[in-house]
């Protein structure tokens, strides 16, 4: 046994070295990308020039990391309540509905800015499947993936009802739909595009696929079921 735990120290050394060095590429990641929203949106956000915070990619993106302590708070709050309650998966539950409306949100409000054209060029419709991916680019297809990979990455582990990847796949094809019908109605110089209800119909279902090990066990557990009463002897 002695052995055994000698062995096992330099492994969970190497462990946690692998895990740091992860940590310190993911933040140096992180870093790069957000450059740009920090050096273009912050200057003016800063100086109370609101325009360009909340309808510009990078002033959405700035906002969603000023709004990162807020959404952590409010997810220990949460937990913090449940835990006291004596609720079970506290920690759980708690971070999925932070973790839906902070991932998703952003996403949806950068789908319904306005172009330049707002209100002056009528709505445009492409119901062509696979049409549109080729202009859409890596961007525009990976963009479009994560307009709803937090709600199929967390729904599943908040709503048991949700908990099945063609669900949230249903999901994730409604909420789409419902923000191309919005595009075109309120005429937003955007084209409402069914290959853009499928991929971000499949990003719902990728995401749950990837948190499918929190929820499945969950879901799959047998419902309680009251034992029979003893028959009375008589």
């Amino acid at each position: 046994m002695n052995r055994s735990a000698s062995l096992s120290a330099p492994l969970r050394r190497a462990r946690g070295i692998v895990l740091a060095g992860l940590a310190i590429l993911g933040l140096a990641g992180v870093a790069y990308a957000v450059r740009r929203p920090l050096t273009m949106s912050a200057p003016a956000c800063l100086a109370g020039r609101w325009h360009g915070c909340l309808d510009t990619e990078n002033g959405v993106l700035l906002m969603t990391l000023v709004a990162l302590p807020p959404a952590a708070l409010a997810a220990w709050v949460l937990a913090r309540r449940r835990r006291a309650a004596g609720a079970a998966s506290a920690w759980r539950m708690s971070l999925a509905e932070v973790g839906m409306v902070y991932g998703t949100v952003p996403f949806v409000w950068m789908t319904m800015m306005p172009g330049p054209g707002a209100g002056i060029v009528p709505g445009r419709v492409s119901l062509v499947p696979l049409r549109d991916l080729l202009t859409m680019g890596p961007i525009g297809i990976g963009g479009n993936l994560m307009v709803f990979a937090a709600l199929g990455f967390f729904a599943p582990m908040r709503f048991t009802a949700l908990a099945s990847v063609p669900r949230v796949l249903a999901l994730g094809a409604g909420g789409s739909i419902v923000i191309e019908t919005a595009q075109y109605v309120l005429r937003l110089d955007r084209v409402s595009s069914v290959d853009d209800v499928l991929i971000n119909a499949a990003g719902a279902a990728l995401a749950a696929l990837a948190s499918r090990r929190w929820w499945r066990t969950t879901a799959e557990a047998p419902p309680d079921r009251p034992h029979p009463a003893p028959a009375s002897a008589g």
